[in-house]
């Protein structure tokens, strides 16, 4: 019994370290976002965001006004998500 309490004990501190880690290292990268120093170019950054959006909204609407708005909001999201690799794998930090 005394080791499954220790497995738990460990397994809570190592979640409650990772959280900790992950909100640090989430605050990093907003505080360098903020000051313009995480990306190498934002204009490129914040072009391919723009083209993600567009197409995610030109599928969105369509699809939601002819078909479902759940239909839409389901494609739209599976798409947009799916292209965000291929938008973003020339994006360069600092």
């Amino acid at each position: 019994m005394k080791l499954e309490a220790n497995g738990i004990v460990d397994a809570i501190l190592r979640r409650i370290f990772k959280d900790i880690f992950l909100r640090r290292i989430f605050k990093n990268s907003m505080i360098l976002f903020s000051r313009g120093k995480l990306f190498r170019s934002l204009f490129f950054m914040f072009k391919q965001w723009l083209k993600g959006v567009l197409l995610t909204l030109a599928l969105l609407l369509p699809v939601g006004y002819f078909v479902s708005p759940l239909a839409g909001i389901i494609v739209a999201s599976l798409v947009g998500g799916a292209i965000q690799p291929w938008l973003y794998q020339d994006l360069k930090y600092l």
